[in-house]
């Protein structure tokens, strides 16, 4: 009982230190500017206002663009989407490739991918910034786009793959003996089979690519970068008048997404890792 009690309690601790700063930032962002400068950050809100949200949104400078948060915010969807999307259903379609039709050197093909996900990001900056160039996607949405679909290749692949491994042989062998091809039993077989695992590719790429700043800070300027980038350049701005409660709003527009998924398929996410390491 005891021990129990400890346990829950550093659990709570814990939980506490986590949620402290996100709940400093909520509070700020319905404080007024005065009343944040006269009382400090750390302190009770003895105003609600609303009023650094619409602000933060189109009306607040970042990097010499005075159009708040909107633009990047929006940058952000149109590149976290497509990225998403795509490189889930190319992970599946190599996990169902890696794992139901083997070749000649596919465990290689495996290694070599696999390699991806301890890679840091920072060796790939050079040649994705030589190779956008060469494109003629530098400094655009559609650039990381791609820089984020092969980025995430190796972990979509890697997470299909280990669940597509687990789905007897004997289910695809029954379907060709019933003249079903490579692309009818991936469609009609393995996707059916898929949801756990398409849920969690999906949040875990879909938070990635949303709250990564390395590529977009370099690989991307100005109104073309990612809201993440863009947060950062905010709090770096050299302005000597600091609107805690705009970039604390700012900072929460740009949270939402990632936070909402969380709260909407946290449970889903736990599940489909459960299934996949059971099934």
């Amino acid at each position: 009982m005891i021990s129990r009690i400890v346990i829950y309690g550093l659990l709570g601790l814990i939980s506490v230190v986590y949620i402290v700063p996100l709940l400093v930032v909520v509070l700020n962002s319905f404080r007024t500017n005065a009343e944040i400068g006269a009382m400090g950050l750390i302190s009770l809100p003895q105003s609600f206002r609303l009023d650094a949200w619409p602000q933060a949104w189109s009306d607040f400078c970042i990097g010499g663009q005075c159009n708040g948060v909107a633009r990047y915010f929006w940058n952000s969807v149109a590149m976290v989407v497509p990225a998403t999307i795509i490189s889930t259903a190319l992970g599946a379609i190599n996990g169902y490739i890696l794992s139901k039709w083997k070749f000649p050197g596919s465990e290689i093909v495996f290694g070599c991918m696999l390699l991806g996900v301890f890679m840091p990001g920072q060796i790939a900056l050079l040649p994705w910034a030589f190779l956008l160039g060469k494109l003629g996607l530098a400094n655009s949405v559609y650039g990381l786009v791609l820089v984020h679909c092969i980025q995430g290749l190796s972990f979509t692949t890697l997470f299909f793959r280990n669940y597509y491994v687990s789905i007897p042989d004997d289910l695809l062998k029954a379907a060709r003996i019933d003249g079903a091809g490579f692309w009818r039993i991936f469609w009609k077989i393995m996707i059916p089979l898929s949801p756990p695992i398409i849920i969690v590719t999906v949040i875990w790429q879909f938070t990635g690519i949303w709250n990564e700043y390395l590529f977009g800070v370099v690989l991307n300027s100005g109104s073309n970068q990612p809201i993440t980038s863009a947060l950062v350049a905010l709090s770096m701005s050299g302005t000597t008048v600091r609107t805690y409660d705009v970039m604390s709003a700012a900072v929460l527009i740009g949270a939402l997404p990632p936070l909402l998924v969380y709260f909407f398929g946290g449970k889903y996410f736990v599940r489909g890792l459960t299934q996949g390491a059971i099934k």
